[in-house]
Order: structure tokens, then sequence, then C-alpha cells
């Protein structure tokens, strides 16, 4: 992520003004770049590819109390009661609160709150770089709260997931891996059969919408690695006789040669079977997002479809992959608006330094709310070492 303020005459003086002797012109310099510069900055947060926005935004005025109509959210002869998983404040652990469909659920919002300041004289410079510099740091201080945030609501709305119409061991939203140390075609075409066992229709039959219920997979540069591999390795899990596939028994069965060739060719690989791949550096083995969801699946033993094989999840030689089906309203983050700029992202020039100080500084801040109305658009896969 990369702020840059171009170097034009108008925004040339209108820094400079920054560091004028006369307060008053001072300050309203700095507001004026608060105003201009904070609808961009949340614009830049709501398109960077990370886990915050895998949630849709649902905005709100400021000062208002923010509510959802579940009723709205559910089909209308769904089970009585629903599951919701929310967060009272950033960084906290989520809750599960058992709702009536027809009752309005109350978002808990929270505040995310970042400042930042720079000396007077690269305003009297006119250094942009560090102005601009300034301003990244800004965002990347309220995107890291949010990646957090995010991630453990997530993390633990599947990792307690669970659905009667669940092929999965103990009904959960979480399988097992066909073979250890491996995630193939199989594992994908596993996740593809969960989701449609969980979104079934109120009477547990075929919905009137049949979809494969996973648009993406959130997942590891190590578990990318391994679709890579594809190209090279066998992809079968089952060899003669129907034992499981290894190297030592030469019933190795490629993928066929189209596929081979537009994995070893699509060496970036955003997309794999319709499925577009979210890469994060904080999955993966003893990776933050991987031990929030150890911590949460608190040692419990996931199971392959077939029986084949089991893993007690740990998440120091363990990894999750997550599906998430974003064609659902589900994943619902609440965020206030100004009510004057109707930007997200709140940025003020702060007033607490004196000319004394030499100090230019400005504070934002967002209120926002996250909540999981339905875990059924979430499904897992563990792949064990």
């Amino acid at each position: 992520m990369k702020i840059t303020l171009k170097r034009t005459p108008e925004q040339v003086e209108l820094i400079k003004a920054m560091a004028s002797r006369n307060r008053t012109v001072a300050y309203e310099a700095q507001v004026a770049l608060a105003e201009f510069i904070g609808p961009v900055l949340a614009e830049v947060l709501n398109n960077a590819p990370t886990v915050s926005n895998l949630f849709q935004s649902l905005q709100f005025d400021a000062d208002d109390n923010p509510s959802i109509p579940l009723d709205l959210y559910y089909n209308i002869a769904d089970e009585d009661y629903v599951r919701v998983w929310s967060q009272s404040h950033a960084g906290g652990l989520p809750s599960n609160q058992v709702l009536p469909t027809a009752s309005e659920l109350k978002l808990a919002t929270y505040t995310l709150d970042t400042a930042v300041d720079f000396d007077r004289r690269y305003a009297a410079k006119s250094r942009l770089d560090v102005v601009s510099k300034t301003f990244t740091r800004v965002a990347q201080e309220i995107l890291l709260k949010q990646e957090r945030t995010s991630a453990t609501l997530l993390m633990t709305a599947l990792a307690n997931a669970e659905t009667k119409s669940s092929t999965a061991s103990g009904n959960k939203h979480v399988i097992a891996a066909e073979i250890d140390d491996q995630f193939l075609m199989a594992d994908i075409n596993n996740l593809f059969t969960l989701a449609k066992r969980i979104n079934s229709s109120w009477i547990a039959g075929t919905p009137t919408t049949r979809t494969r219920g996973i648009t993406d997979l959130i997942c590891s540069p190590e578990i990318t690695e391994k679709i890579r591999s594809m190209a090279y390795n066998p992809v079968n899990t089952n060899a003669a006789l129907g034992q499981a596939a290894a190297a030592t028994n030469s019933e190795g069965i490629a993928a066929p040669e189209a596929l081979r060739d537009e994995l070893w060719r699509n060496a970036g690989l955003n997309s794999f079977m319709g499925l577009n791949i979210l890469e994060f550096n904080e999955m993966g083995v003893s990776q933050k997002f991987n031990t929030l969801f150890d911590n949460v699946a608190n040692g419990v033993s996931f199971v392959s479809p077939n029986n084949s094989n089991t893993i007690a999840f740990t998440g120091s030689a363990d990894q999750v992959v997550v599906g998430v089906d974003r064609t659902r309203d589900s994943l619902i983050r609440a965020v206030a608006t100004d009510p004057d700029s109707s930007s997200e992202l709140n940025l003020i020039a702060d007033d607490q330094y004196s000319i004394r100080q030499n100090k230019i500084g400005y504070f934002g801040q967002i209120e926002e709310g996250r909540v999981v109305l339905d875990n059924r658009v979430l499904v897992g896969c563990v792949v064990g070492s």
C-alpha cells in the first residue's frame, strides 16, 4: 500500500501553508488536507486485497444505533433460532448469540484509532514524500487492526460452525485433507460437496438456486505451491485396488494435459477450478491466522470424507484452508460515515501541538462492527504435516 501526493502547484502551496507561523492559516491548511485525503484513504482501505474486505459494507450515520432485521436475511420458513457471531470490541473474543429469526439484531460497534505526526520543517520545505508516507502509515495502522479483528471473527465462526446436514464428522464445517501434507483436486471437490450439503433448503432438500457454495479460497503460500505442483505431481488419491496413492506404489495419475499446462503457465495463480485464490502470509503453519484457528478449535480432530485420514489440529504442524461463499449476505461490516464528508474514515487535524513543539499531527478513526449472520458460508479443510 502506497499513498502518493502529486507535486502540483496547488498541493505544494497547501503543504507549505501547513507550516505557516500564523496558526489560523496553518490549521485551516491542515483541515483542508484532512478533508481531501480522508475519503481517499477510506477508498484505499476498502479496495485492499485483505481478509477484512471479505465483509460487505453496511453504512450508517454516525451516532446512530445500527441494527439488522434477521427475518430479511433468512428464509421465510427457516428454523426459529439462528446463531450469529459478533464482537463487542476490537480484538475481543467473538461471541455466539442465539436469536429468533424474527428479532432485530443490534450491532455492537467499536472504534479503530490511529495517530501520526511529522516535523513542521518537512511541510515548510514542501516535502510531499514525507507527508505521503505519513498518510500511508495511517492506512496501514487501520488496516492492521481490521485484519486481526476480521480474522478472529472468521476463524472462530468456522471452528465452531455446526450444521445438521453437514457431511463432516460431528456436523462440523471443516474436513481433513485426503492425504497428509497434500492439498489436491480431491480436497477442493470435497469442499464443493460439503458446501452443497450444508446449504440445503429449509426442508433439507435442493435449494431453488443451485450454487457451488464456495467462491474464494483463503490459503497460505504453501497451499498455493501445492496447487501449482499438480502440474508435475500425481493428483489422484486412490491407486490400484483402492489403496492410497503414493510414490512407492507407482500408481500416480497425472492431471489432464490442459490443466497441467494452465498451472505451469499461470505462475501467479489467482484462480483455480473457478475459485478465487486469496493467498495470505498470515495463513500457514505457526502463522497468525492459523494460530487463531488453533486456539478456537481447541484440539478438535477433523476427519476426511472417506474416513481415510484423521487430523487432531495443531497450529505448529498443521494448517487450515478456508472456503468462503461471497454470493450470500452473511459477512457484514457495519461502518459509520462522517456527516460532513460521507467518508468512512474520519480524519482530523490534531490541535494538541503548539508552535514550540514544531509538529504537525493527524488522528483518524473508523467506527465499525462486524458480524457473521450465517456461518454456512464458511467451510474449511485441514492439511496435516
